[in-house]
């Protein structure tokens, strides 16, 4: 079943809208899919174009270098996570059909992943694609995710991520779903010795939006990198949650998420560290910012950490606020419009994430 707000992990997002609705399965094929795919970020670069939870070959641009070996999860069904205490996750494992396998040996370069969705003859649908992400030792890919469409569904997909010993993974999501959409997803990524994870969500669209991101140090001198950003408006719902485990000594965190929420928006934050008794001379870092601009916007902030070493540098905190007056005051001067002067106060606040 769905999670209700008696789970501590989703006290501040209320999936009630989603059980209200009748969802039905994706048959066939899309009619003006090609629509939906010229509106992706013009990269010239090989992509992987999935359409209501299905790879379709036709629109994806598969001429990748000999380091970057492409599959799919129907052809090749298997399971890396199926944690009891991840319901979406769950639910993606009971309905999984398909998805990318992405396994790389080398130097890569960049690869796009768009997850496409749209409602079905006016029907709401619901996809769940399954991901798997390889990264070999001493390897290296930048992952660019887009999830986008138009209509009424919902896109619960679970990533599955592995970055070996000295790989490095770049993985850039970009989330602007439909206005009546909601986007469900959960990442698991286990960073082994000397790897790095760079993980980075800007959050734009859905009615509501989930990114939920378990982290797991397991070598020594592993680093990842959580930041995001969500720019919502009007009755949005967006929610990021982080739990990073350090399990390995010498390993290092960092996660800044920024908020900007205009109208009736909400955001929520949700970032945990977690310092085992082995994992000696941890760095963790966590910030969460969030800027008002209406009164009736609303953040919900919870930094935590829990440490069972003794020899560690962590630290975390939140702030709230809005436009700094002072400051709109003297752009305003100089001759910049408001709405102009507004927009590049919003946007220095956002470019540290």
């Amino acid at each position: 079943g769905l999670p209700t707000l008696r789970n501590e992990a989703w006290h501040y997002t209320n999936l009630r809208p989603l059980a209200d609705l009748p969802f039905a399965e994706p048959i066939g094929t899309v009619d003006g899919a090609a629509g939906l795919v010229a509106a992706l970020p013009a990269l010239d670069v090989p992509r992987i174009v999935m359409v209501n939870g299905r790879v379709r070959e036709d629109l994806s641009r598969l001429d990748v270098p000999e380091t970057l070996r492409l599959g799919r999860f129907a052809a090749n069904p298997a399971f890396a996570h199926t944690e009891a205490d991840a319901p979406l996750a769950a639910l993606n494992t009971m309905l999984a059909e398909d998805g990318a396998v992405i396994e790389v040996t080398g130097q890569a370069g960049v690869l796009m992943l768009a997850s496409l969705g749209t409602d079905v003859a006016g029907r709401a649908v619901a996809f769940h694609p399954r991901h798997r992400i390889r990264v070999a030792a001493g390897a290296e890919l930048a992952l660019l995710e887009v999830a986008s469409g138009s209509g009424a569904y919902l896109h619960n997909p679970v990533i599955e991520v592995e970055v070996a010993e000295g790989g490095h993974l770049t993985h850039v999501r970009l989330q602007q779903e439909s206005q009546t959409a909601f986007h469900l997803t959960t990442v698991f990524a286990e960073i082994a010795a000397n790897a790095t994870y760079d993980f980075f969500a800007l959050n734009l669209g859905g009615r509501l939006a989930r990114a939920g991101v378990p982290a797991l140090l397991g070598g020594p001198e592993a680093i990842v990198h959580l930041n995001g950003a969500q720019v919502l408006g009007g009755v949005q719902h967006g929610d990021i949650t982080t739990v990073v485990e350090h399990a390995s000594p010498n390993c290092a965190s960092r996660q800044t998420v920024k908020n900007v929420l205009d109208g009736h928006a909400k955001g929520v934050f949700q970032g945990r560290i977690e310092v085992d008794r082995l994992a000696q001379k941890t760095d963790g870092y966590q910030m969460n910012q969030a800027l008002l601009l209406s009164p009736d916007a609303e953040i919900d902030s919870k930094p935590q950490l829990r440490i069972f070493a003794d020899d560690v540098k962590c630290s975390h905190g939140a702030t709230v606020g809005e436009l700094d007056a002072g400051q709109l005051f003297y752009l305003r001067s100089r001759g910049i419009p408001e709405a102009k002067a507004r927009s590049i106060l919003i946007r220095a606040f956002l470019t540290e994430a």
